[in-house]
């Protein structure tokens, strides 16, 4: 466990006041230890993820400069950060006020309780805090021995695919990638019925018996391939078959434990950020906050879920998703005969006073993900009221436009940005393509189209890891295109898909 100054005694018993009073809303905590830090440590922090110690890279540098430039112009500022971590370790800006304080810290609680009861945070590793700070230790030894030219170069090409990684992997079994067996391919033999000479044609039929001898040559051929089923985990793929030497399989392990550790955060911002408003709004309101602070509470609050015409705030949106699900609940809002209702007054004064709006929350945040979050509790009066609408660029007039507000356009948008974090799905197909060692990875097209500039940069990273000619499958244009780089230069050619099996 990391040792930490102590909280002043105005902030300990204020952090001791607010978890009482969450744990009495029936919220379950981890162990929290808070620390007070100033703008420069909170910037340090916030470029390493949220960890206070993380191997060195440039790509954390280039964070803390950017977080310093936008405080410094007062463009933004970080008010809290937490870890899930058991403990959690959470942090508060010593120039915040006593109100900013108290938020901050319900606000902490909300989120600590979503990293304990989420689900697809029941997989992550709760002492990651210490993991972090081994991971510093083995990359700082790789430098000592090999240079930081040459272990940073290669954490640069692993950190260009911490993408690519099976997200649902940690709370699903999938069936292993194994090597190609190298055999003699099997004999294919099909019983035929027995039949004396001249009624064997009429009982084995020759096309009826081709056919099966094809599907057991097709079979044989599925047993052997590499891998057997498509793998979504290119990471862990290159992990177990690439030519790697031990430090740079070290280095790509590390990237793909923090990638995936990382994952769960990506797949609920809405619902955990949403959350954890939802909570520090409740607790502040209704039980610690004293008269005189109410303005400043407003204040600060009204930051968090500020709106802006063309960005989506996850806390605003989470922060009425969960409101308008409890609202629901309570007065219940659904079911059959809600969605027969089609007298407007009458939906507007609906009251079956069911009560199970907390029991419904609490629900929710147990089994949930923004995916599925948005797609079942997502409505066209939610939507109506919170006048959310769709948006892009329209080259003729050279500006931002709505581009719809319907309740179908706004949903889909909404899903397909948060589908696999709204980057293409992309799977290891044959690690023996054309029966040369080179890797073929498929893209599961979704009506997206490849940026082929990322791609091509991806298949060059790929190729430094492979050492062996690399291809990507995609459907482009309506067709089939398949993408390759071998070392030197990229080609790309027309190509047949076959279906993922």
């Amino acid at each position: 466990m990391r040792h930490v100054k102590p909280l002043p005694p105005h902030l300990a018993e204020l952090v001791d006041e607010t978890r009482a009073v969450a744990t009495g809303f029936g919220l379950e905590l981890f162990e929290t230890i808070f620390e007070v830090v100033d703008y420069q440590r909170i910037n340090e922090i916030a470029a390493f993820g949220g960890f206070p110690t993380r191997y060195p890279h440039w790509r954390f540098g280039m964070e803390y400069e950017q977080l310093s430039r936008s405080a410094e112009y007062g463009l933004s500022r970080i008010y809290e950060m937490v870890i899930n971590n058991d403990p959690a370790y959470a942090y508060l800006l010593e120039g915040n006020s006593l109100v900013e304080q108290r938020t901050v810290v319900a606000h902490v609680f909300g989120h600590v309780d979503f990293f304990r009861n989420n689900y697809f945070f029941s997989h992550t590793d709760r002492k990651m805090v210490d993991r972090m700070a081994n991971h510093a230790t083995r990359v700082r030894r790789h430098i000592d021995r090999l240079g930081i030219e040459r272990v940073e170069a290669f954490l640069d090409t692993c950190l260009s695919l911490d993408n690519l990684i099976d997200i649902n992997a940690p709370g699903l079994r999938r069936p292993e990638a194994r090597a190609r067996d190298t055999s003699d391919g099997e004999r294919v033999s099909v019983q035929k019925l027995p039949a004396r000479d001249y009624m064997d044609r009429y009982i084995n039929p020759p096309e009826y018996i081709a056919e099966l001898e094809a599907q057991q040559r097709r079979e044989a051929e599925r047993r052997r391939a590499f891998p057997v089923h498509p793998q979504a985990d290119v990471l862990g793929f290159l992990l177990e078959f690439a030519p790697l030497d031990a430090w740079e399989r070290d280095l790509l392990g590390i990237v793909r434990d923090e990638a995936t550790y990382f994952a769960p955060q990506a797949m609920t911002k809405i619902m955990n950020e949403g959350w954890a408003t939802y909570w520090h709004a409740r607790i502040l309101t209704e039980k610690t906050l004293r008269g005189d602070e109410i303005i400043d509470f407003a204040d600060a609050h009204s930051r968090v879920v500020a709106t802006s015409p063309r960005k989506l705030n996850p806390y605003k949106l989470g922060l009425e998703l969960w409101r308008d699900i409890q609202e629901r609940w309570d007065r219940g809002m659904f079911g059959p005969e809600w969605d027969a209702c089609d007298s407007l007054a009458e939906r507007e004064t609906w009251d079956r006073q069911l009560g199970e709006g907390m029991h419904k929350l609490f629900q929710v945040r147990r089994l949930y993900n923004d995916i599925t979050f948005i797609d079942e509790f997502l409505t066209p009066d939610f939507v109506e009221r919170q006048r959310l609408y769709t948006f892009g660029y329209d080259h003729r007039s050279r500006s931002w436009k709505i581009s719809s507000r319907e309740f179908d356009d706004i949903k889909r948008s909404l899903l397909d940005s948060l589908t696999n974090f709204g980057q293409p799905w992309i799977v290891v197909r044959d690690g023996n393509f054309r029966n040369r060692g080179e890797l073929l990875l498929s893209h599961r097209f979704d009506g997206q189209p490849l940026d082929l500039n990322h791609a091509r940069d991806v298949l060059q990273s790929l190729h430094r890891v492979w050492r062996r000619p690399v291809s990507l499958e995609s459907l482009w244009q309506g067709k089939g295109r398949l993408f390759s780089f071998d070392g030197t230069q990229h080609a790309d050619q027309a190509w047949d898909l076959a279906p993922l099996t």
